[in-house]
């Protein structure tokens, strides 16, 4: 049985959130560039090199890439084998976030109440946590800062299996179309297929954190993202919605098995800032 203990949880929370805010990942930096060598619109691509200038200033100056600092959504692969100590694991994650915000200069976004009072948490908690129980005696922490313009975009749908994958592709096109330039485009699509609604909600959000240009590993799967992306660039919004053939950088798709009277389908779209880092304790 392996140990964590919490402080060790509070301080991998905390760096990982300063360092997500502040770092573009690679692989979207490399999309980026490849998106502005292949723009043809002088304004999108003029965006384009605005949008790379400020992630080249985020780093050098170690501020934030947006001041959307987002929601803390933190995703835990928990092994089975692992005991935390020192403390209980939620309250340690929402510490970090707590000390991530202060020493990161991270906007603090979160309101309690939110039909009423919303008044602000000043600290960015209650963090939305997620646990997966997995074999092994590791703990996989990923952050996921969320900015509120590309979450407000989310859409569910539950069609019926008759609309079969033409459906799919109307809808996911269509709620691109209809969120425009409020999601700060060029976007990474996340598509989630079957399960319930919930969990096919799920399914969108967590495709978000895989490669840019890593296709899923089923091809049909994959045509499906293939010919989504197509269709997106040909709605023409481009970055930041100044027109152009890059509105999205990738659509990814994560399917599950679903019943028989049923067919949700999820999309959750992720800004061009698209930030999320993780660590394995």
């Amino acid at each position: 049985m392996k140990e964590i203990d919490c402080r060790q949880i509070t301080q991998t929370v905390s760096r990982l959130f300063q360092d997500a805010c502040v770092n573009l990942p690679e692989d979207v930096l490399a999309a980026l560039k490849k998106a502005r060598e292949n723009e043809k619109s002088v304004v999108a691509q003029n965006v384009l090199d605005m949008i790379l200038e400020n992630s080249k200033i985020a780093r050098a100056e170690k501020i934030p890439l947006c001041q959307d600092t987002g929601t803390a959504v933190v995703l835990l692969e928990l092994g089975q084998e692992v005991h935390i100590t020192g403390g209980e694991l939620y309250p340690a994650i929402n510490e970090g976030v707590r000390q991530g915000c202060d020493r990161g200069y991270l906007r603090k976004s979160i309101v309690t109440q939110p039909y009423s009072d919303r008044v602000n948490t000043r600290d960015n908690t209650p963090a939305i946590i997620y646990t997966d129980i997995v074999p092994g005696d590791g703990l996989k922490i990923t952050v996921l800062p969320k900015g509120g313009g590309a979450e407000n975009m989310s859409r569910l749908a539950m069609l019926s299996p008759v609309q079969g994958r033409q459906g799919i592709v109307d809808f996911v096109v269509s709620a691109v179309d209809e969120a425009g330039s409020n999601p700060c485009p060029p976007l990474i699509v996340g598509v989630g297929i079957g399960g319930t609604a919930e969990h096919a909600l799920m399914l969108a959000k967590r495709s978000l954190l895989r490669p840019i240009g890593e296709p899923n590993s089923d091809a049909e799967h994959a045509g499906l993202e293939k010919e989504l992306l197509e269709r997106i660039n040909k709605l023409g919004i481009g970055p930041m919605g100044y027109g152009g053939s890059t509105t999205a950088l990738a659509v990814h798709v994560e399917v599950l098995p679903s019943h028989i009277a049923s067919m949700p389908a999820a999309v959750n779209l992720q800004c061009h800032s698209a930030r999320h880092k993780e660590a394995v304790l």
